[in-house]
């Protein structure tokens, strides 16, 4: 077949769209769900080690190091230490994306709380404040913008390294973009594909960032 006898290939296609709703409502709900539960997980894990690396200095180093290493293991080889041990499963590459946001959550975190000015906690003292309530009347939220911004790093991070979990059979927009590269390079699904992670990480993002100005209203003061 000449090129001229080709069918078409368009590079967006409201018939493919048509055609494949199921599909690609299946992988947004995939890649939701991945994105979601790591931020979650993430945030649940990385913000109280943020703490503890900020109230006990020594544990600091050692706690970014530990996340800055998990951060370098590329996900194939990430993958392949622990499929033997959890199989190809859903929870083998929730795993993964938790272990890759925790570094931004902890830094950013920490960085917050570091920031605090030292001023604030003497004055918090003097009204006094004891450990537990500096942390959560004083630190917390004076650090909480740049929580929110790492959340924010570590959710657009996590919406594009979602899509390698199709190694695993799981990886939302990832799964119909390899399945357009394995069929003749067909160019509506891959970009449906890409447009889908696109949009999804720039709807999570303004989500994030709404969701910390409500958060933090003197901050727009």
């Amino acid at each position: 077949m000449t090129a001229a006898q080709a069918p078409p290939n368009p590079w967006f296609s409201w018939n493919y769209l048509s055609q494949n709703l199921d599909s690609l409502t299946a992988a947004l709900e995939q890649h939701v769900s991945l994105t979601a539960a790591t931020i979650a997980i993430a945030a649940a894990i990385g913000i109280p080690l943020a703490v503890v690396s900020h109230k006990v200095r020594w544990l600091g180093g050692p706690i970014l190091g530990l996340s800055g290493v998990l951060y370098t293991i590329p996900s194939l080889a990430l993958f392949a230490l622990l499929g033997p041990i959890l199989g190809l499963t859903f929870e083998t590459v929730l795993i993964g994306l938790v272990l890759y946001a925790l570094l931004m959550v902890v830094r950013n975190a920490l960085t917050g709380l570091q920031q605090v000015p030292a001023d604030v906690r003497d004055a918090a003292r003097g009204m006094g404040y004891g450990r537990l309530g500096l942390l959560w009347r004083i630190e917390l939220p004076l650090a909480l913008p740049s929580i929110v911004t790492g959340l924010r790093i570590a959710t657009v991070s996590t919406v594009a390294l979602v899509t390698v979990g199709t190694l695993v059979g799981f990886g939302g927009f990832g799964n119909v973009i390899l399945t357009g590269f394995n069929s003749n390079f067909y160019k509506a699904q891959i970009m449906a594909g890409t447009l889908g992670c696109l949009i999804l990480a720039l709807l999570f993002d303004l989500m994030l960032a709404g969701l910390g100005r409500l958060a933090t209203p003197w901050s727009r003061r």
